[in-house]
């Protein structure tokens, strides 16, 4: 069994030692059986997952490898469950956080989660579908990957008759954040050319929808959908994720935020 679904090497691509056709085939099935299962229970796989998706046309023995060792870590947690609870149908809580430049074609990760109570409600990985030219703009783009979502779910909780709140959203780059409130006003040189549909999130903002708060990085639990995680840090956010401990417990004791 593995402790982490995935190594430190997760978003090194190797050309070498191309898979013969009928193992590339079944590489694709298996992905796309864990693609499944990382959406319905087992979100703390969905990052590995996420990447092994881009590989399935031209998979090698490096992402075959990367493939068993997401099969043995869901052996070494088989009786893990995704404990889900609400402790208030009016507060929703998403983080968001983006991983810059991290594919082989320079693309950045966008990672999110949506959460009520304990366990993740609503999970994401995925490449993004342009190319950024900072951490903040991938940031900026990544909270429009997520964002609605975050709307859909409020509206659907409203729609059953409970009026949202508090939509909080947590962002750990303040320099996006600023963006996202001010819009245009606070660009500067280096991210004029931000196309303005990533600026809904400034509408959003201004009429109350969702409030913007700052995380600490070392408490952003989306972190674990845009980076391979290991030892403490990994374990910290995989237990919130899958419901074995309240999202309180990410808040850390000299957190001033």
């Amino acid at each position: 069994a593995a402790k982490t679904p995935a190594g430190d090497n997760l978003f090194r691509v190797s050309v070498r030692q191309a898979l013969p056709e009928p193992k590339r085939k079944l590489f694709h099935s298996v992905t796309a059986k864990l693609l499944y299962v990382g959406k319905r229970a087992r979100p703390d796989i969905l990052l590995p997952v996420a990447f092994l998706t881009t590989r399935t046309a031209v998979a090698t023995r490096s992402d075959w490898e990367k493939l068993r060792r997401v099969l043995r870590y869901l052996k070494g947690t088989f009786d893990m469950p995704l404990t889900l609870s609400i402790d208030n149908l009016t507060v929703v809580k998403t983080w968001v956080d983006a991983s810059f430049a991290v594919h082989d074609n320079m693309r950045s990760h966008t990672g999110g989660v949506i959460m009520m109570g304990k366990g993740a409600l609503y999970a994401s990985s995925k490449r993004q579908k342009l190319n950024t030219k900072s951490s903040t703009e991938a940031e900026l783009v990544g909270a429009g990957d997520i964002l609605p979502q975050t709307l859909w779910t409020n509206h659907f909780l409203e729609a059953q008759g409970y009026k949202v709140e508090r939509s909080e959203f947590f962002q750990d780059n303040q320099s996006a954040m600023k963006l996202e409130k001010n819009g245009r006003a606070s660009a500067g040189q280096r991210s004029r050319h931000i196309n303005i549909r990533y600026f809904f999130i400034k509408d959003r903002i201004a009429k109350g929808e969702i409030n913007l708060i700052y995380c600490n990085t070392k408490d952003m639990v989306a972190d674990y959908f845009t980076k391979p995680l290991q030892g403490g840090l990994f374990k910290k956010f995989r237990d919130v994720i899958m419901g074995l401990e309240s999202p309180d417990s990410l808040v850390s004791e000299d957190d001033d935020s």
